[in-house]
């Protein structure tokens, strides 16, 4: 059974893959109920890794803002 707490250093990129093949794995219904339930829990992990991950981008490209003269600065910088 693997850990989840290896999971925090991930790379979005890193998650999604492994949470793919969880996926895949989990569809497949070859395992074990205990290897399945384990899976299942990792999945989880990583999905609200993976959404943590988006929702920290969208607020970093939402804290940039164009200026009219078409350069891009951070919110609250003038």
């Amino acid at each position: 059974m693997e850990q989840t707490s290896d999971i925090a250093g991930l790379s979005f990129e890193d998650a999604l893959a492994q949470l793919e093949a969880i996926v895949r794995g989990l569809e497949s219904g070859q395992q074990k109920l205990e290897d399945a339930i384990a899976a299942y829990e990792r999945g989880a992990a990583l999905k609200t890794h993976c959404e943590a991950k988006l929702a920290q981008a969208e607020a970093r490209v939402q804290a940039i803002v164009a200026r009219a003269d078409g350069t891009l600065s951070l919110k609250n910088e003038d």
